[in-house]
């Protein structure tokens, strides 16, 4: 169960399907709120970095990674091997890649030789273009450009040069709280041997069976739910306990 601080100019927000974005407070409050209800990792995306071609809000990721003692993804503006030290100088346990490992795609297995493949996670924004999953299509630039790939084939790609994980999120599910889109996360599950997060879409326990079950996901993200106070992460775990999903329950 992972929670996803979405960040731009410095504060936590929150949309739908990547637009109408509403305030949801401080990062390192909000992280240290959700690690202490019992998140098993957080998330921080800086989603403008790319869109502003400036690099990530280093200062806020330092004071964020002091209130945590879970594991600390950090993506948005990491272009390079020095960009992606810095991040991890700044207390990261993981980073997050989009854009610029599509714009070079090398940029994942040279991260991963210095620091370990398992701290590379490449990030994928996918839009469904009919109904099949496997044509959904890739997004960059905080969702504003098609790339043309289709998220199938670049997740293999990731893979093969060396991520450790896929962050896969609906764009079409993104802030609806309808519900993960379980058919495009089991096509990539069923695409790579490699952990994939599902992102978008939660809005109640049943949603994370779902996506664990039918989704074949390893882990799941949500934002919207936990920021607002509409679900508890606690009581969502208990509940995938009692489905038999294996969880581990805050002390």
């Amino acid at each position: 169960m992972i929670a996803c601080l979405d960040v731009n100019a410095g504060r936590v927000v929150k949309g739908v399907q990547f637009v109408d974005l509403v305030d949801a407070g401080d990062p390192a409050e909000v992280a240290a709120r959700h690690a202490a209800a019992g998140a098993d990792e957080i998330v921080f995306l800086d989603i403008t970095a790319t869109h502003e071609a400036r690099g990530t809000l280093i200062e806020t990721v330092k004071r964020t990674a002091q209130r945590l003692f879970v594991p600390f993804t950090v993506g948005g503006g990491i272009r390079t091997l020095d960009d992606a030290a810095a991040v991890f100088d700044a207390g990261a346990d993981k980073i997050s890649i989009n854009s610029a490992a599509l714009a070079r795609p090398e940029l994942i297995g040279e991260i991963g030789a210095k620091f370990g493949a398992q701290a590379v996670i490449v990030a994928i924004d996918a839009r469904r273009t009919g109904r099949e999953p496997e044509k959904a299509e890739v997004f960059v630039a905080g969702g504003r450009t098609a790339t043309g790939r289709r998220a199938v084939e670049w997740a293999r790609e990731a893979e093969d040069r060396g991520a450790g994980e896929i962050l896969l999120t609906s764009m079409d599910a993104d802030g609806t709280r309808a519900g993960f889109d379980c058919g495009l996360t089991a096509a990539v599950s069923g695409a790579v041997q490699i952990p994939v997060i599902a992102s978008g879409g939660a809005g109640n326990a049943q949603h994370f069976t779902e996506v664990f079950r039918e989704g074949k996901a390893d882990a799941a993200l949500a934002a919207s739910i936990f920021h607002f106070g509409i679900a508890d992460v606690r009581a969502l775990k208990e509940e995938l306990q009692r489905e038999g999903i294996p969880v581990r329950l805050p002390c």
